[in-house]
C-alpha cells in the first residue's frame, strides 16, 4: 500500500508545483475550491426549491393543539401529552438549577414569556431555558475565552489592552445572546405583521358587512391570507378559537394585543373592544382604521424615498465618482504625459 501511495503523492506534488500562481497561492487549486462551493450552492438551492413546505401546516397543528387546550385543559392525544411531560420535567430540572441560584423572579418570567409569544413561540416553559442560557453562556464561553486568550496564550503578539476587550466582549456578547436572538425574531414577526395587516382589515370589513360573527370572520381571514402572511393568519387564527372558547371575548382580543408587539394591532384590539361594549359599527370602523394603517405604510415608504440621496452619498463618493474621474481625465492625462515625454 505504501508502495503506491507515495508515488502517487509524489506526482499529485509535482502536479501542483506546476500550477500557476498569484501572490503565492496555487489559482488551480483556487479554482477548484471555489468550483466545488459553487456546485454545493447550486445543489442546495436545488433541494430546496424542490422540498418546499407548507408554511400554514405547523401553525395549522398548533392552532388545532390549542383548541384541544381550551377545550379540555389537557391535550388530547397520548403522544402529545408524553411530549409534553417530557418538555416539563427538563423545564422543571432547568427551574430547579435556576432556584438553587436564587435566578428566578416572577417578573422576569413573565417578561420572558411574553417575548416569547411576540416572537410566535407558544411554549411557555422555553422561558426558563432562556434564563438558563444567560447565566451559563457567559459562563461557558468566558472560560472558554479567559484559557485560550490566557492560559494558552493562542495570540502572543497581542497587548493586554486587546486580549481584556476580547475577553469583555465575548461574555458581555453571550449574556445578551438571548436577548438579541429573541428581539430579532419579534422585529421580523412584527415586520411582516405590519405589512399584512391593511389587507387583513379590508377582510374583516369585507366579512362584516357580509354578515358574518366577529369569530367567524377572524377565521375566515386567518384562511384567506395564511399562504401570504403566514404570522398575521397565525395569530388571527388563535384570536378566533379564543373567541370560541373564552368566557370573555375581551379576553381574546386582549390576548391578541399581548402577543403582537405592534401599536396598529393595539389600536384594532381597542376598536374591536369598543365595538363589543358599545355596539358601533364594526364594519365603518374598521374601514377607517384600514385606511390610516395604509396611509403609514404610504408614509413609511416615502421616507424611506426621501433618506435614500443622502444614503447614496458616501458610495457615490467613494465608488462612482473616482471611475468617472479615471474615465474622464485618464485619456488627457495620458496624452499630456506622452506629449511631454516625446518633448
Amino acid at each position: 500500500m505504501e508502495a503506491m501511495t507515495h508515488p502517487f503523492i509524489i506526482q499529485t506534488l509535482a502536479a501542483l508545483a506546476g500550477n500557476p500562481t498569484l501572490l503565492g497561492v496555487d489559482v488551480i487549486l483556487v479554482a477548484t475550491i471555489l468550483s466545488a462551493v459553487a456546485a454545493l450552492a447550486v445543489l442546495t438551492a436545488i433541494y430546496a426549491a424542490t422540498t418546499v413546505k407548507d408554511p400554514m401546516a405547523k401553525r395549522v397543528k398548533a392552532l388545532n393543539a390549542r383548541r384541544e387546550q381550551l377545550k379540555a385543559g389537557i391535550v388530547a392525544s397520548t403522544n402529545k401529552r408524553k411530549k409534553l411531560n417530557h418538555q416539563n420535567q427538563a423545564a422543571d430540572r432547568v427551574r430547579s438549577i435556576l432556584s438553587q441560584f436564587r435566578m428566578l423572579q416572577e417578573d422576569q418570567i413573565k417578561v420572558t414569556q411574553e417575548k416569547l409569544m411576540q416572537a410566535g413561540i407558544r411554549s411557555k416553559e422555553l422561558a426558563y431555558f432562556i434564563i438558563f442560557a444567560r447565566f451559563v453562556l457567559p459562563v461557558v464561553l468566558g472560560l472558554t475565552a479567559v484559557v485560550v486568550v490566557y492560559l494558552v496564550d493562542y495570540f502572543p503578539e497581542w497587548g493586554w489592552i486587546k486580549k481584556y476587550g476580547v475577553t469583555a466582549f465575548t461574555i458581555l456578547g453571550a449574556y445578551k445572546a438571548p436577548d438579541i436572538w429573541l428581539k430579532n425574531k419579534i422585529s421580523k414577526r412584527s415586520d411582516a405583521i405590519r405589512k399584512g395587516l391593511p389587507d387583513a382589515l379590508d377582510l374583516l370589513v369585507i366579512c362584516a358587512e357580509a354578515g358574518l360573527t366577529v369569530d367567524a370572520a377572524f377565521n375566515r381571514v386567518s384562511k384567506e391570507l395564511g399562504r401570504a402572511y403566514p404570522e398575521l393568519g397565525d395569530e388571527f387564527g388563535l384570536t378566533a378559537i379564543e373567541l370560541g372558547f373564552l368566557a370573555e371575548r375581551r379576553q381574546a382580543f386582549e390576548h391578541l394585543a399581548r402577543r403582537v408587539d405592534l401599536e396598529a394591532i393595539r389600536g384594532v384590539v381597542t376598536t374591536m373592544i369598543q365595538t363589543e361594549k358599545y355596539g358601533t359599527p364594526l364594519a365603518s370602523a374598521l374601514r377607517v382604521l384600514s385606511a390610516e394603517f395604509r396611509n403609514e405604510r404610504m408614509m413609511r415608504a416615502e421616507e424611506k424615498a426621501a433618506r435614500l440621496p443622502a444614503i447614496m452619498t458616501i458610495p457615490l463618493i467613494l465608488f462612482i465618482l473616482p471611475v468617472l474621474f479615471i474615465v474622464i481625465l485618464g485619456p488627457a492625462a495620458c496624452a499630456i504625459s506622452d506629449n511631454f515625454i516625446n518633448r
